[in-house]
């Protein structure tokens, strides 16, 4: 079946799936390939169980008309969800980064569903099939798309800003994640500028913290629209005080209590309310979009307790993000204990890496520090607050024994490290 038939046949049928454990009725399954998979071995089955149409890649041992012969199924997915995207006549906004994607991903939603029928990707769903299935998800009565993409090496957004094909793009930050894939700092810039490149050769429009002298560098030849906290740009987003661990911006007339804590997250809110201006969001929807959202999944959660307050976030850690966390998390008023989990994909800087974050964490104001994972159990230290493991199962033994006995907790690591689990047991 040639590309225009498939691209008909998915107008008619709209559902896609990759996992024969879970098969809609009516849906056209594609065999995705992988180290340890191989979907076309399941076409049968797909079959069976309620798939109208399977995309292949490699002879099958039986005959059916249902079966679509391709010759790379992932590029099939990929072709099927460009084609989409370019028959769908919405606004796309696309975004990257190195910390804060899904937070910002999820604070734009917020803002821009006050207004609109938004669709905007689910979960970690930001890779090369992340992407085209998020895509290929949008439903006809959707308004606005907001589309995160992810990547650990060079030439990934450029993949996936190919696809999606953004309107309007923004990246979050540069920071020193995936070192070991973009091979050091320079290539997580040139990486995540990718999504630069393409809106600059496709004459499409940047939203651009002007206050990061790295965003402006990248941007030049792009239209852009700005925002700021203290400088002159387009949206002028104030960070205020505050004495309750919780994030507040001014912008014109409005106040905003968010539901985040820590001052890096200014420029997450900063963007969603700038997105949220570009659309003609009004201003009082804008500060019910960002008040009523609430951070899940182990991003920046604060979870009160009878005795003590967890700041989880663990979903994710690097070096920038590391950092981040342990100096928000230094200004918090009370007895303070924080745990840290390995970071990985640092390749050759790793090891440097967790000796400076552990060695913060040790110069900030802080009562006690655990250490938890195989690279961190590979540094030495004198410092009696801190206490060393090789796994979380040996931490949670350790806690078994001796509570923490301190106001708040920062939990901190890679989502490997599966620190989240300590919530119930600290």
């Amino acid at each position: 079946m040639e590309s225009a038939k498939l691209f008909e046949a998915f107008l008619q049928l709209k559902t896609i799936t990759t996992d024969t454990r879970n098969i809609p009725t009516a849906s056209i399954f594609f065999a995705l390939k992988g180290e340890h998979f191989n979907g076309n071995h399941f076409a049968q089955d797909a079959l069976e169980k309620g798939a109208s149409l399977v995309v292949v890649d490699e002879q099958q041992h039986f005959e059916d008309d249902r079966i679509v012969y391709v010759e790379n199924v992932l590029r099939a997915l990929q072709n099927l969800a460009r084609e989409y995207r370019e028959y769908l006549k919405i606004p796309f906004v696309g975004l990257t980064g190195s910390n804060g994607k899904t937070t910002t991903k999820e604070l734009i939603a917020a803002v821009l569903q006050q207004k609109y029928m938004v669709h905007y990707t689910q979960g970690n769903l930001n890779n090369h099939i992340g992407v085209p299935l998020t895509i290929l998800g949008i439903k006809p009565d959707a308004e606005i798309a907001v589309i995160e993409m992810g990547a650990n090496h060079q030439k990934e957004i450029e993949l996936l800003a190919s696809i999606a094909q953004p309107d309007f793009g923004y990246i979050t930050n540069f920071g020193h994640a995936h070192l070991e894939g973009f091979g050091g700092f320079e290539g997580v810039v040139k990486g995540k500028s990718e999504l630069y490149d393409y809106l600059r050769n496709h004459h499409k429009k940047a939203v651009v913290n002007s206050e990061d002298p790295i965003q402006k560098e990248k941007t030049q030849g792009i239209d852009t629209i700005t925002f700021a906290c203290n400088t002159t740009a387009d949206y002028h987003i104030k960070l205020l005080e505050t004495t309750n661990d919780l994030l507040a911006v001014k912008f014109e007339d409005l106040t905003i209590q968010s539901n985040l804590t820590g001052e890096y997250n200014w420029s997450n809110l900063a963007a969603a309310i700038s997105f949220g201006k570009i659309f003609e969001v009004e201003n009082e929807r804008i500060k019910k979009g960002i008040e009523n959202y609430h951070p899940n999944n182990h991003r920046s959660q604060l979870i009160k307790k009878e005795r003590y307050t967890i700041l989880m976030d663990a979903y994710n850690a690097n070096p920038s993000s590391m950092e981040a966390s342990l100096n928000n998390f230094s200004k918090f008023n009370g007895s303070k204990t924080v745990i840290l989990g390995d970071m990985f994909e640092l390749g050759e800087e790793s090891l440097e890496n967790h000796k400076k974050i552990a060695k913060l964490a040790i110069d900030l104001n802080v009562d006690e520090i655990f250490l938890v994972g195989s690279h961190f159990k590979m540094l030495f230290f004198e410092d009696e607050k801190i206490k060393q493991f090789s796994t979380r199962l040996e931490l949670e033994n350790y806690l078994s024994q001796k509570p923490i006995e301190t106001q708040y907790i920062l939990i901190k690591g890679s989502h490997g490290m599966r620190l989240d689990l300590l919530e119930n047991i600290v």
